[in-house]
């Protein structure tokens, strides 16, 4: 049976006040939920990007726990980093289940508030998932291109200005960014040294697929691990 690809999006986390005042508030939702390796973290963050990385935990839990349909608090942190190991707050998300992994692939993103999450239920050996979602705001600054982009990504772009060539960066960064993710790199490796225009295992989500608003650019990867046989 084919693995199946959930995805949903979560909007940004609203509270009034400061960000201080957004991140003490997720701060205690957290302490019944999350682990203490994933609090420490949070502690070390300041309070802005401390509320978005505590809203996207939240809301990763929360989706697991609902997929596995069990309580959110059955379940325990096991991120793995491809240099650093278990045992960690980052790398690869994933949980145990009284001891046991839970049969999940997870991934997460964030951008301008947003969180987007895809899984897939009972995976096949060897599979590997990783999900983005890019603001194309982000991607409007010289350099972009040379830095980000390998040769016939640049060159898809040629022709384009304005909204059209911030689109058209942000649909490849996202693109690249599920794909590092399921490798478990991230950005270790030199970005324009992976080209994704055309790699098998990489789509683009549409905004009625994930739930996004429309001017967001995202994307998913789903295949077997490199190096696996």
């Amino acid at each position: 049976m084919a693995s199946q690809l959930i995805v949903r999006a979560v909007p940004p986390f609203r509270v009034s006040g400061t960000p201080g005042a957004a991140a003490r508030e997720l701060l205690d939702s957290a302490r019944e939920l999350l682990d203490d390796v994933e609090l420490r973290r949070a502690r070390e963050l300041e309070p802005l990007p401390r509320a978005a990385f505590l809203a996207g935990r939240l809301a990763q839990r929360r989706f697991a726990a609902e997929l596995l349909d069990i309580p959110p608090s059955d379940l325990t942190a096991a991120y793995d980093c491809p240099e650093c190991g278990p045992g960690v707050a980052h790398g690869r998300p994933g949980y145990t289940l009284g001891g046991t992994p839970a049969p999940l692939l997870l991934s997460l993103s964030r951008s301008a508030g947003w969180v987007l999450l895809a899984a897939v239920q009972h995976p096949a050996p060897g599979q590997g998932l990783g999900v983005d979602v890019q603001d194309p705001a982000g991607t409007d600054f010289d350099g972009f291109n040379e830095v980000a982009l390998g040769p016939a990504e640049r060159e898809s772009l040629r022709g384009l200005a304005g909204a059209e060539l911030m689109t058209g960066r942000a649909r490849l960064w996202a693109r690249k960014e599920a794909w590092l993710k399921l490798c478990g790199t991230g950005l270790r490796i030199a970005p324009d040294t992976v080209e994704v225009l055309d790699r098998p295992g990489i789509r683009d989500l549409s905004s009625a697929e994930s739930g996004l608003p429309a001017r967001f650019a995202a994307a998913v990867a789903l295949s077997r691990l490199p190096g696996q046989t």
